[in-house]
């Protein structure tokens, strides 16, 4: 249809096919405060971890995080400008002078998280969240689900969680709405008479 191939586009015929909700997992508050004080085999496994917390950064966009997108903001605090890896489109991302804290030692050029290897994804980060006593079944994406269930139970508005996120739609940060317990439970407590 889109290459004028076909007079109507027949995905206008198609039913939508049903999603079934996953479950995403994420961290509390107390859960990321044992996870920064607990012992972690890789220090750049704890920066970028705590880095993605604290950003909501994909790993992909952390691992080719370059000092270079580090800038400032008009504000005057730092936030990172760079195309995103998934959505091939140039964002400006802002962060907190704690995030920035974790990239290390400022630096012209080079990527700040350089020498985080795919291997330290697995057991090490198993044995990181090990040692700060958390049993869920956490990977490093979870610290982008974390990001914005954090950004959500604390009042932001969800245009600006889809966009400090970098989703192209809306409808894809929503599916952070029903992660937010205590937010429906505010709702509920207010229709009491």
């Amino acid at each position: 249809y889109r290459g004028k191939c076909l007079k109507e586009n027949i995905n206008d015929y198609l039913e939508n096919i049903p999603t079934k909700k996953t479950r995403r997992e994420f961290l509390t508050i107390e859960e990321i405060v044992r996870l920064s004080k607990a012992e972690c085999m890789y220090d750049v496994l704890k920066r970028a971890g705590m880095f993605s917390i604290l950003t909501g950064l994909r790993i992909s966009d952390i691992r080719s995080l370059d000092w270079k997108h580090i800038c400032e903001a008009p504000d005057g605090m730092p936030c990172i400008r760079k195309k995103i890896e998934k959505t091939d489109t140039e964002e400006t991302i802002y962060i907190s002078e704690q995030a920035l804290k974790y990239c290390g030692e400022r630096k012209n050029t080079g990527l700040i998280f350089g020498d985080l290897e795919q291997k330290m994804l697995s057991y090490p980060l198993k044995k990181w969240l090990e040692a700060a006593h958390i049993k869920k079944n956490i990977s490093f994406h979870c610290f982008r689900h974390t990001y914005a269930t954090l950004l959500m139970s604390n009042g932001v508005d969800i245009y600006t969680v889809s966009r400090q996120m970098t989703h192209t739609n809306v409808k894809t940060t929503q599916i952070y709405l029903h992660m937010v317990d205590s937010r429906a439970r505010e709702a509920a407590d207010t229709s009491v008479i």
